[in-house]
């Protein structure tokens, strides 16, 4: 949406940043697994935007162990006992040998309140699952699994007597986009001050990012559907649950329920990156180093992970995508200089696969260093989600209609995941409402009022760290919730409302919704979204 150059502007000052919270004297103490790049991030956000604290981290790789925890949890001192282990079975052994001693009345080093786990996303299921007996609060990072009955199995894990219950423990999806200072303003301009009236419509977009999207779907972790998932679920699973956070889920402070969506459909495939694509000048080359037009291609891995023009190695970056490659680029650098980190990501790029390769050998690993025509990818690269709400009034306010049918009237939402792009990830949205529009674009929101022809921008804070404050903004809520328990008298139904403000039942919801739209787009359908819900998610919670 192009706002109308002819329209009063009311240019709104930029909001200030949420405070950090204040620490408690026993502050919450919190466990990392998986010391990759999103582990990395959470801990990064815990230590300058929470008042919790990183004590310990589990992850098998040893020197992405001790570089996370150097930096947020022992420094340059040796880790002392329960600051490190080599994995989360590693950490539930220690864990259960601790309580064992504590109840022995032997003296016994502190405990984590709650942990993020970061692990890769097909490993979710059996960390929470196999934690679950502990009764730590938790963090999972996007997608909650790759699979329905996964996620089911963990619905149940953290219900085990009562489906209908609440929860005993804090818990929270990494769905950052709900956390931004940008969208939790957005949120209220919307639903609390009603700022177009009804929303009627929504389209948004997420613009992966040419050289990203080549980066991590089609050489990287999530690019074959057998090893992970579809994109949809493993790129954009956040942007389909802050449609329903906004089309679905009640205002804060409201009774109200759910409003659920009637349809969903989706159309979208692989239309780019495959050998039907290959330009004819690159020949057989399977590998960036050996294509004769490597220089001139622009998915060139060299230019990418070594260039200056993007975020490669010479623009002086060694974080993403550098460290992707090479996860121990900086040691690289520190130890041999400039020269070493660029021969390091050399032989990385050089590794390649044949025909004869064993498949199993294949999907074991990234190729960086593909040719990105030439790749085992096989997810969407295009994909376009609709879904519906019927008129859905509630018991007659009064003999009220219009109250009762205040946020729950008929509306559409299209959500487009593009991996052609410029921008990376800077999500833009248009809304139409019954009194205006809102024009969202990740860092200003430009709102039109139909009744007196104003416009009026607004500009959030734009926050530091990942998804615009997003991963500050999740880490802060989490810990506040588990502060609020453990500190201050809250129950876990009031934490999780308050603070984290998202429930089980709505993560399960935007997760179901994902797999529905991925089983209307291999089918060619529009389904039924309650018969669907009824079918798939209620008929394996009643399984034993």
């Amino acid at each position: 949406m192009a706002p109308h150059a002819d329209s009063p502007v009311d240019d709104g000052d930029c909001l200030p940043a949420p405070p950090r919270p204040a620490m408690s004297a026993n502050p919450p103490r919190l466990l990392i697994i998986g010391a990759g790049s999103r582990g990395n991030a959470y801990a990064r956000a815990t230590a300058e935007s929470t008042n919790g604290i990183t004590v310990a981290v589990a992850e098998p790789i040893a020197y992405k162990r001790k570089q996370l925890g150097e930096k947020y949890i022992w420094g340059k001192a040796r880790p002392s006992e329960g600051q490190e282990f080599e994995d989360w079975k590693a950490f539930l052994k220690w864990e259960l040998e601790r309580r064992a001693k504590a109840s022995r009345g032997e003296e016994v080093t502190e405990g984590v309140d709650g942990a993020f786990i970061c692990v890769l996303d097909e490993q979710h299921k059996e960390v929470i699952v196999g934690l679950a007996p502990l009764g730590l609060h938790i963090m999972c990072e996007k997608p909650l699994a790759t699979t329905l009955d996964d996620c089911v199995s963990i619905y149940k894990s953290l219900l085990p007597n009562h489906l209908n219950t609440t929860p005993s423990t804090i818990f929270s999806i990494g769905h950052v986009l709900r956390y931004s200072p940008h969208n939790m303003l957005l949120r209220k301009l919307l639903l609390e001050d009603r700022i177009i009236g009804e929303i009627v419509s929504i389209n948004h977009t997420e613009p992966v990012g040419w050289w990203h999207f080549a980066h991590s779907y089609v050489r990287g972790n999530w690019r074959r559907e057998s090893t992970t998932a579809p994109s949809l679920l493993t790129k954009s699973c956040h942007d389909i649950d802050v449609l329903l956070w906004l089309l679905c889920s009640p205002p804060p402070g409201s009774n109200k329920p759910a409003h659920i969506p009637t349809t969903v459909t989706s159309v979208g495939s692989l239309q780019y990156f495959n050998k039907t694509r290959k330009p004819t000048a690159a020949g057989n080359a399977t590998n960036c180093l050996s294509c004769p037009i490597e220089t001139s291609c622009k998915y060139s891995a060299k230019k990418i992970y070594l260039g200056s023009e993007l975020k490669g190695l010479g623009s002086g970056n060694t974080h993403w995508p550098v460290h992707i490659v090479v996860p121990e680029i900086e040691e690289c650098i520190s130890v041999g200089g400039h020269a070493a980190g660029e021969a390091a990501i050399m032989k990385r790029l050089e590794e390649n696969y044949t025909s004869d390769t064993p498949d199993s050998e294949v999907a074991a690993k990234n190729w960086f260093g593909r040719c990105v025509y030439e790749s085992d990818n096989d997810v969407c690269d295009e994909q376009v989600v609709a879904m519906s709400w019927d008129n859905d009034p509630l018991p007659k306010i009064s003999g009220d209609n219009e109250k009762a049918l205040v946020g729950r009237g008929a509306k559409t939402a299209v959500f487009h995941m593009v991996a052609h792009t410029k921008q990376i990830c800077d999500r833009y949205t248009n809304i139409y409402g019954t009194d205006g529009e809102i024009y969202a674009d990740s860092h200003t929101i430009t709102v039109e009022d139909f009744n007196t022809g104003a416009k009026k921008i607004y500009r959030p804070f734009v926050a530091g760290g990942g998804h615009g404050g997003g991963d500050d903004g999740l880490a802060r809520q989490f810990i506040l919730a588990v502060d609020a328990v453990k500190n201050h008298g809250a129950s876990v139904e009031d934490a999780q409302r308050e603070h984290v403000g998202c429930s089980l039942e709505e993560v399960i919801r935007s997760h179901a919704m994902v797999f529905a739209a991925e089983q209307a787009r291999l089918h060619r359908k529009v389904l039924d979204f309650p018969q669907w819900w009824t079918e798939n998610v209620e008929a394996r919670l009643a399984k034993s």
